[in-house]
């Protein structure tokens, strides 16, 4: 089944009064491209993080977030009251000996240095870790989820141009028929017009077949059948296909072409435009396929 490269995955786990945010986005790409934001108490896991992403993920431009969000009471940073009374001490008897008037400590206290400087440096332990650890699997399988939902939508979309090519391509052979008796009464009428000329009629014959061999078309079918055929097992394949189909497309755009440049009908050449149209819609989807 395809995969789009297109995807969004996101959750939320708690530990303690931590809320930990992961989110991964996902357009297409050559190849896996991997951005990370990563809240400074994880970087230390970002290769362990990165190596979970390439695993699910494949292909595309990736950007992962991960960040925390703290309740705002544990998030004030406390007072330093020992550091504080110091300041007071010295500073007030400072005031005292030099004849200082009215001051107001308390602001000028808290501007101290290190007053209200959080001085406490968080440590990542292996259970918070594994909390952290299950939110980025979860995201991931929620960007997988997206993307097999993205897919699905594609694959229906291409198996729709496809089943088109191939009714157009039926829908040739009328006229590829007719145009063959319409080439030989038009070279026989053009030596009509000529009274007095004298032609090998077994010669004739043999031109006419050559020349309506080098405009058949049944290889450039055939091939373009073959084509259709592998497109659709292709698709059913497991994930990770896209870059092949790509290539498939452009087999048969070869074919298409060939086809139109052998047609030398106005109602053919109108069939093939519109086949081109098709094949034009699955390039361009098929860029985003998995």
């Amino acid at each position: 089944m395809i995969q789009s490269m297109t995807g969004y995955g996101k959750t939320v786990v708690v530990y303690k009064e931590k809320k930990i945010n992961v989110e991964i986005k996902s357009l297409n790409s050559k190849q896996l491209d991997l951005t990370t934001r990563i809240a400074p108490l994880y970087r230390e896991k970002e290769m362990e993080i990165r190596q979970m992403v390439a695993e699910k993920v494949l292909r595309g431009k990736v950007e992962l977030s991960l960040w925390i969000e703290k309740d705002a009471a544990t998030e004030a940073a406390p007072v330093n009251v020992a550091l504080m009374e110091n300041y007071y001490q010295q500073l007030s008897g400072f005031a005292e000996r030099h004849g200082m008037g009215d001051i107001d400590w308390m602001q000028t206290l808290v501007r101290m240095p290190d007053v209200l400087t959080k001085t406490e440096v968080e440590v990542l332990d292996d259970e918070e870790w594994q909390v952290v650890r299950k939110g980025v699997c979860e995201a991931l399988q929620h960007l997988v989820d997206f993307r097999t939902q993205e897919g699905a939508a594609l694959e229906k979309k291409f198996s729709e141009k496809i089943d088109n090519i191939e009714q157009l391509m039926l829908s040739i052979e009328p006229y590829e028929k007719a145009r063959v008796e319409k080439i030989r009464q038009r070279i026989v009428d053009g030596l009509k017009q000529i009274p007095e000329a004298d032609y090998d009629k077994n010669r004739l014959e043999q031109e006419l077949i050559y020349y309506i061999e080098k405009l058949d078309i049944s290889e450039e079918k055939q091939r373009l059948a073959n084509h259709l055929r592998y497109f659709r097992e292709t698709m059913a394949d497991q994930a990770g296909q896209g870059k092949k189909l790509g290539f498939i497309a452009q087999e048969m755009g070869r074919e298409i072409n060939t086809t139109g440049s052998k047609s030398n009908q106005a109602e053919m050449q109108n069939i093939v435009v519109k086949m081109k149209d098709e094949l034009e819609q699955i390039k361009e989807q098929v860029l985003n396929a998995l």
